[in-house]
């Protein structure tokens, strides 16, 4: 096991933010993982996977263990469904387009979002109508004080919009492993109502789309929402759509008419983030090396050289702007490091 020392972590993570790990370690296995967390003299350990759902603001005095456990393996089948498992180190869109080629659908609606596979459940990635939950099974964790395995089941795993027990009582606790799905091999169910999948299909010529098609077309729409972390320093969409009351909603619509929401139970509405941004000036503004993306107002992008406290000072702003307007607390989606 090879440790490392005074790494730069520019290559890994999306935003590109320049901030050192005093010491490092790529893990390859479990086994590994287990011996670098038993390892004498570092008691701080930080798990970095994909590094999509993260900004760093300061260096990294701990030891850093960038988790590259791979495979993918099909657990069983009928003729119905496959239970896929898929380790943490496997990029997720990537693990996408391979169950894709397999045609086990479930997770086409979640093409082209940045990370890792042990990433997703902690904050339970979803676009365009699916979340990660739907598609669950299991995952197995690895105790970091224990050094033992546990399997979580859906239920124990606690999924709420953008959450996860992960988020909360097991935050900095347990390093996910591998995770489990269960994916349809026919009949497949599509989404394709949310946001302008339809439209785009449509735009496609496709009138009787397949789980490939509704891949491409979501592929299809993000890029043309969302830049590329290779291209543009960014971790997707920084801040949660925040939920409020029916009540709120209707004292806001008064006020501003075209304010969106929508209903995620009998007494609460979604309103889009990106929305609230945007109102209150910040699309597509640019401040020295880093700003509000022109295109998506959730996006905080890195232009070249920003520091990580500089874009953290600016969502800071964004977030007493938009409460200030709109009596609306935004919260980050992304952890801050």
């Amino acid at each position: 096991m090879n440790i490392q020392h005074n790494i730069s972590l520019k290559p890994y993570n999306t935003f590109g933010i320049d901030a050192l790990a005093k010491h490092f370690i790529t893990i390859h296995s479990i086994d590994e993982l287990k011996h670098a967390l038993s390892l004498e003299n570092y008691p701080d350990i930080f798990v970095l996977g994909g590094g999509s759902n993260m900004l760093l603001t300061k260096n990294m005095d701990a030891l850093v263990l960038h988790l590259n456990i791979k495979g993918i393996s099909i657990i069983s089948e009928d003729e119905n469904f496959a239970i896929v498992q898929a380790n943490a180190g496997e990029n997720w869109h990537e693990f996408v387009l391979w169950c894709l080629d397999k045609n086990f659908g479930g997770l086409e609606n979640l093409s082209l979002i940045p990370g890792n596979v042990g990433s997703a459940p902690i904050q339970n990635i979803g676009a365009y109508g699916i979340e990660l939950k739907d598609a669950f099974v299991s995952c197995q964790v690895l105790d970091k004080k224990t050094k033992t395995l546990k399997t979580y089941t859906k239920e124990e795993c606690q999924f709420d919009y953008r959450n996860s027990i992960f988020k909360q009582e097991e935050k900095g606790k347990s390093i996910i492993c591998n995770v489990t799905f269960k994916l349809s091999k026919n009949n497949h169910t599509l989404h394709t109502s949310y946001g302008s999948i339809s439209n785009q299909l449509a735009e496609m010529d496709i009138i009787n789309p397949t789980i490939q098609d509704v891949s491409q077309a979501v592929i299809i729409i993000r890029q043309s929402k969302l830049p590329d972390p290779k291209k543009i320093g960014n971790s997707g969409s920084f801040f949660k759509n925040p939920v409020i009351s029916k009540e709120n909603y209707a004292i806001l619509k008064e006020n501003f008419q075209d304010i969106p929401g929508y209903p995620v139970s009998e007494t609460e509405i979604k309103v889009p983030a990106g929305w609230l941004i945007e109102k209150a000036g910040f699309k597509g503004k640019q401040f020295g090396d880093y700003g509000v993306h022109k295109e998506q107002a959730l996006v905080l992008v890195n232009y070249g050289n920003a520091s990580g406290q500089e874009i953290l000072e600016l969502a800071k702003l964004i977030q007493t702007t938009v409460k200030q307007l709109f009596n609306i607390t935004i919260e980050a989606e992304v952890n801050i490091i």
